[in-house]
């Protein structure tokens, strides 16, 4: 029994073969999966599949790439969703200082404003953080985000902020990245990470583990994220689904 607690079912390249999917994922173990939606298109959708399959959950919020085209409107739009039996989550949302689409300064309010609507519902929040980790733990210290905590999505820096996430109340998700053969920080956060605030996740189609990296990346795949996981820790791979699954369970209030 697996949680894949990031996966991106509503994205364009699984229009064709979504079902499919979804079956390769409930028969390979991943018997629960929450769909992140963050945009006008992808959050109804997000919905409407977890309205479909009783162990798929959603999660809405509005991604930073997108900061600049957040609304008063958009805001409500999310709040009410909040309400839906199936949302367990807002987010994903941040900061993106890779793709320069949205001003800062407009990521960071539209941040602020999300963590604010959190608190509001009294929900966890879902973090996109790339290549910005000071600004975004300095955001989340400033805006009391410990009162909800939440999930640090595809963790992909140093240890050393790790545990300042923790105190916030925050748990560690890992994907693909720490199957890569030439990316040791994941690995360092594998080993670092207490145990029982370890999450496991796709992010997919994105970001395919060996060894299908570089190929459509989909939600059966986070058995390869367990495995290495276990790998790194030296404990069984059974252990690393049983725990992964109750921190899922326990931060979705599932």
């Amino acid at each position: 029994m697996m949680f894949d607690t990031h996966v991106h079912l509503n994205a364009r390249q699984f229009a064709e073969d979504r079902e499919e999917v979804i079956q390769r994922a409930f028969d390979a173990g991943v018997t629960y999966m929450t769909v992140v939606g963050f945009d006008d298109e992808t959050i109804p959708l997000a919905i409407e599949i977890a309205e479909e399959y009783e162990t798929i959950y959603a999660a809405v919020g509005w991604h930073p790439v997108d900061a600049i085209d957040f609304s008063q409107e958009k805001y409500e739009w999310i709040k009410d969703l909040s309400a839906h039996p199936k949302v367990v989550a807002i987010g994903e949302m941040g900061l993106d200082y890779h793709w320069d689409t949205s001003p800062k300064d407009v990521q960071k309010d539209v941040f602020k404003q999300q963590i604010a609507l959190a608190k509001d519902v009294q929900m966890p929040i879902i973090i996109h953080n790339r290549d910005a980790t000071e600004d975004v733990i300095k955001v989340l210290q400033e805006e009391d985000a410990a009162d909800v905590g939440g999930i640090m999505h595809c963790y992909n820096d140093s240890v050393d902020y790790v545990d300042t996430c923790l105190q916030m109340n925050f748990y560690i998700s890992l994907g693909g990245p720490v199957t890569f053969k030439n990316a040791p920080l994941p690995k360092e956060v594998a080993a670092h990470v207490p145990l029982d605030k370890l999450l496991i996740e796709t992010d997919a189609p994105f970001l395919a583990p060996h060894p299908n990296r570089g190929k459509r990346n989909e939600p059966a795949y986070v058995a390869y994220v367990a495995e290495q996981i276990a790998h790194i820790r030296g404990i069984s791979v059974e252990e690393v689904h049983k725990v992964t699954t109750e921190n899922a369970k326990r931060v979705f209030n599932l």
